[in-house]
């Protein structure tokens, strides 16, 4: 599903939110979310998920081109934990395709 596909379902969902109203709607929520991370914030869905961010240490990798020691900084990544209600939901429902 890309963002696209979610505003036309939450318009599609609520019909006196129209398809503007609805762009609108995710743009601020993922905008919201996306500061909160950024502050370092712990975001949590409750029966969905939390965010979070995780900090990698630097290391050393190695170029597989040349083999060459390359020095990779740390960072900061998002995470995502999935909920016990999502992970019970998503293993419920029948399985399609080769994705599973």
């Amino acid at each position: 599903m890309t963002r696209s596909d979610l505003v036309e379902a939450l318009a599609a969902r609520f019909a006196q939110l129209g398809q503007r109203d609805a762009e609108l709607a995710v743009k601020a929520i993922l905008e919201a979310m996306v500061d909160a991370l950024m502050q370092g914030q712990r975001i949590e869905i409750r029966g969905f998920g939390s965010f979070s961010v995780n900090h990698r240490p630097a290391r050393m990798g190695r170029n597989p081109r040349s083999g060459e020691s390359v020095a990779i900084p740390d960072k900061r990544v998002p995470h995502f934990k999935p909920g016990k209600a999502l992970r019970e939901q998503v293993d419920a429902a029948p399985r399609s395709g080769a994705s599973g």
